[in-house]
């Protein structure tokens, strides 16, 4: 049981406003594993009012010098790692991702973020002298924007907190982080961590609550930037407020993304399954990015059809804290009733269940739902439009290459992807004609290196990347 009583605000664990308690349950057990105190309005008041003084104190975050933040941040990886496998463990049993992908992901991926942005802000330039056409010349000034509201989901918490706070780190900026209800508990974990860096006080807060709570802090007036993953519906109203406000935002939403198998492409699972797999399925399927319309040729539809039928047959359904397991629970009852919900709408609206379906035997405790691969689906049916977020895949019929195309950015979104060919060179033209933020071609895994995001409905600017730097910084021109 990890239980705790007081929320790291201003870089010391202090008292809540009131008693009210978030209580986690585990996703596979249905037991309850902890609580945190849930923040209310004070609390943000409190750690936006920390945040804002750490930002503005001239000896300061965002005054020290690039090396010595990098120092700083390199430390706080350091403390992540000793507390990796502890955070994996939380990670799986709060939201149910297997253990196997935690430890990789979650227990990992944070610190490597952490040491990239502390290279590549050691190499920065935040300032350069341009040559003016008028006589002159200009300072132009990469400053950092200031106070971070950073809004984290509960499917990879750690992750996507780090596509946040490493790259404002990075920048000078301080931050108020609002973790998922549903995984709060891996959140004591990074403020412990950041303490023992000696990153100061007021730099990171957390303030663990639901939706008011988001809503209140995109709305903060001490607050100067909100950076938002979640839902597309949830990321429209933040952005409305954030265009009212004139705030900038991050947005990184939803994703409806298209696997596109090509009529050369090898089918063989003892060559390519592990990657189909991480680009179709991973963490149960409560993935953003991943690829859960398969776009096959009719001329190998019933061969594509088999493939992801054995693919899915083979998954080790299980608890998210045993080893080998490879698909684990939803992260809550709520979520399943969703995913439920859309396998009922697939066969309704005429879509074959090839494999799956229902719920699987053996499982008395934990929100399971099998793997689940629809085949005859048509583009316009609901579960090839909306995202489902679990392990569900719809299999697409096409006719040629530009049927492919036409069929992949027939969506309102455009966020993940991948192309699946023995011609490296027929895969990256196909990539190009894709209206999407990111695709792979027999691969997909984000890369720390490269920009991160979506298009349409799948949000607006990107994460990762030394490009994400720049989302927190503001340009300042000083003519001389």
């Amino acid at each position: 049981m990890s239980q705790h009583d007081t929320l790291f605000i201003g870089g010391e664990w202090i008292a809540p406003s009131s008693n009210r308690t978030i209580t986690v349950v585990s996703a596979s057990t249905e037991e309850i594993i902890g609580s945190v105190p849930e923040a209310q309005e004070a609390d943000v008041d409190a750690a936006v009012d920390s945040a804002r003084a750490a930002f503005e104190d001239p000896n300061g975050w965002s005054a020290w010098e690039p090396a010595d933040r990098a120092a700083a941040m390199e430390r706080f990886a350091d403390g992540l790692d000793k507390r990796s496998g502890e955070i994996a463990k939380l990670v799986s049993a709060q939201n149910g991702m297997p253990i196997a992908i935690s430890t990789a992901f979650e227990g990992a991926f944070p610190s490597i973020l952490l040491r990239y942005y502390a290279g590549v802000v050691k190499e920065a330039v935040f300032e350069e002298t341009r040559p003016g056409m008028l006589g002159g010349q200009t300072l132009v000034r990469r400053a950092p924007i200031g106070v971070v509201g950073a809004i984290v989901p509960w499917n990879f918490p750690q992750s996507l907190s780090a596509f946040k706070y490493a790259p404002a780190l990075a920048a000078g900026c301080t931050l108020v982080i609002k973790p998922s209800p549903e995984t709060v508990l891996d959140s004591v974990l990074i403020a412990e961590a950041a303490a023992e860096a000696g990153i100061p006080g007021g730099v990171i807060n957390f303030v663990p609550g639901g939706r008011e709570i988001g809503a209140y802090l995109v709305a903060h007036p001490g607050v100067d930037k909100i950076s938002f993953t979640g839902s597309t519906a949830a990321g429209r109203s933040i952005a409305e407020t954030c265009g009212r406000l004139l705030r900038p935002v991050t947005l990184e939403l939803g994703g409806k993304s298209a696997a596109i198998v090509l009529d050369d492409a090898d089918l063989d699972l003892a060559t390519i399954g592990e990657k189909l797999f991480a680009a179709t399925l991973l963490n149960n399927g409560q993935t953003c990015f991943l690829g859960t319309r398969v776009l096959a040729p009719r001329s190998r539809y019933a061969e594509v059809v088999d493939t992801f039928a054995a693919l899915a047959s083979s998954l080790k359904v299980g608890d998210a804290l045993d080893a080998t397991t490879q698909i684990g629970p939803m992260a809550s009852d709520r979520q399943r009733d969703r995913v439920e919900g859309y396998i009922a709408k697939g066969k309704a609206e005429g879509a074959r269940v090839v494999v799956g379906g229902g719920r699987p035997s053996g499982q008395d405790k934990g929100w399971f739902v099998e793997p689940t691969i629809f085949a005859d689906v048509d583009n316009n049916h609901t579960i090839a439009q909306e995202e489902i977020f679990g392990p569900v895949l719809s299999l697409i019929p096409y006719s040629d290459l530009d049927d492919a195309v036409r069929i992949a950015n027939d969506s309102d979104f455009g966020l993940g992807g991948s192309v699946w060919t023995r011609d490296q060179e027929r895969g990256l033209g196909v990539a190009r004609r894709v209206q999407t933020g990111t695709i792979g071609v027999n691969t997909y895994a984000p890369d720390p290196t490269a920009p991160f995001g979506g298009v349409k409905a799948s949000g607006l600017g990107r994460e990762l990347g030394p490009e994400a730097i720049g989302h927190y910084q503001q340009v300042q021109s000083i003519y001389t």
